[in-house]
């Protein structure tokens, strides 16, 4: 589970004519917070298909970036604790501009 930082470009109301750009991205190279995000109980956490593509507005950053806190808390790996540090820098990135969008990509 990617977890990456998109700049939506939308000009007009043609969905053809959105334009994307990765701004950053941290990459969850073991599946570790697949699972985390599997065995969730948090709403918004547990929504995340591990397969899929779940794409979050700048309005969901606050309930992500509070779901994301409760976990770091609970998780003693470090690996796993500094990924959440660098998805929550991704997610307090997005909740400042409405044009940004969070993707959270599966396998």
């Amino acid at each position: 589970m990617d977890v990456t930082l998109v700049h939506v470009e939308q000009q007009g109301s043609s969905p053809r004519r959105r334009r994307t750009s990765q701004v950053d991205s941290v990459l969850d190279l073991h599946d570790k917070f697949a699972r985390l995000c599997g065995s969730s109980m948090l709403p918004m956490l547990s929504r995340v298909d591990p397969y899929g593509t779940l794409i979050l507005s700048s309005s969901e950053m606050d309930q992500f970036i509070s779901e994301i806190e409760v976990e770091f808390l609970r998780v003693e790996d470090p690996v796993m604790k500094d990924f959440l540090k660098s998805a929550l820098r991704l997610a307090r990135e997005c909740r400042e501009e409405e044009e940004m969008k969070l993707r959270l990509d599966g396998d």
